[in-house]
């Protein structure tokens, strides 16, 4: 019998949705959406990245249903969402916008947020009807905007055509992922994830990852490939955070650097040393952190009362500045506990 396509204990083993629903978009493409927490709390919209799913929001869920109404959904192709020929940042633009549909009344604000492909997603949409209706702020997690492959450092050579040729080769793999073993982990860990990752989280990524049935991958592999949303990112004018590993290989810190000084209106970038391109993963606590600051500051609380930061600090600074690390340590839960994350261990 095959392992479940995530783990079912742990701090990432994915919580049960006090609601499920299924969101059509433009074309017919159907959509699995999860809805977590009270219905008449501030919003949270979670849209996850290439060949992941709502699992891999598991620790953000867990943490901030209490006080919001997180709503996760699987891409097209993704987790439960069935497989649909139309793939393109057009189609994850629709994707999110049908999901924003059914999930917020009319002119609801909700804090959207993207890791990756996800984060993508966000730019795609940025100019679209929906999302601006619907969008207060943001947060972009390991992501960029163009030039994916040849600024990807999965290869350890130096740039050049060689090194995108030999990236795209691999990105754009039709060979199966297979059943997750000792060796597949440690070759996920080695593209995604950083050198101090945690055997319970490589264990929970490599489950989500060769989950994703390799046509879909492979199909996404495609549009990642020529991917060029720079006009997204100048269209995303809500308050935005970005969240970055500086040993993620996959949109290395250039990307967030770029995102940054295009951002009409972002907030600050924080660079977290050692850790790789899943930071929900490996900084849970972070991340979410960030994600519960934004929604107290732009969202409604429940009284209708709406929390703004308090005097100029890098939130609501007009520069992007980058916050570091040891202001903002992150710590990680371990299966037995939390634990502190050992930077470059």
């Amino acid at each position: 019998m095959s392992r479940p396509a995530h783990v079912t204990s742990g701090p990432y083993a994915p919580p049960v949705p006090a609601r499920v629903l299924t969101a059509r978009s433009a074309d017919g493409a159907r959509l699995h959406v999860e809805v977590h927490g009270p219905e008449d709390a501030p919003a949270v919209v979670l849209s996850h990245g290439w060949t992941c799913s709502t699992a891999f929001w598991a620790a953000q869920i867990r943490a901030l249903a209490d006080g919001h109404r997180v709503i996760a959904y699987d891409q097209r192709g993704h987790g439960r969402s069935p497989a649909h020929p139309a793939c393109s940042t057009d189609a994850l633009a629709d994707d999110l916008e049908a999901v924003l549909a059914a999930t917020l009344a009319p002119g609801e604000k909700a804090v959207l947020v993207g890791h990756s492909m996800g984060g993508m997603t966000l730019m795609a949409a940025a100019g679209r009807p929906g999302f601006r209706e619907h969008a207060a702020a943001a947060l972009l997690c390991s992501t960029g905007s163009t030039r994916l492959v040849a600024e990807s450092l999965v290869v350890p050579m130096r740039a050049g055509r060689l090194r995108t040729w030999l990236t795209r080769r691999i990105l754009g793999s039709r060979a199966p992922l297979g059943p997750v073993t000792a060796v597949g982990s440690r070759v996920l860990r080695y593209g995604t994830m950083g050198p101090g990752s945690s055997p319970v989280m490589v264990e929970a990524c490599a489950r989500i990852v060769h989950a994703c049935p390799r046509g879909v991958r492979y199909s996404w592999s495609q549009v990642l490939d020529t991917l060029d949303l720079d006009h997204g990112v100048r269209r995303l004018d809500v308050p935005t955070e970005i969240v970055v590993g500086t040993a993620d290989r996959l949109t290395p810190v250039v990307h967030a650097r770029a995102l940054a000084a295009a951002l009409p209106h972002c907030l600050g970038t924080t660079e977290l040393p050692g850790l790789g391109h899943m930071t929900p993963v490996e900084a849970p606590d972070l991340v979410t952190a960030r994600i519960r600051d934004l929604a107290a500051a732009y969202l409604p609380a429940r009284d209708g009362t709406v929390y703004t930061p308090a005097g100029p600090d890098a939130r609501t600074a007009s520069a992007a500045p980058v916050v570091p690390i040891a202001q903002t340590a992150p710590t990680v839960p371990a299966a037995d506990g939390p634990a502190e994350l050992k930077e470059g261990a």
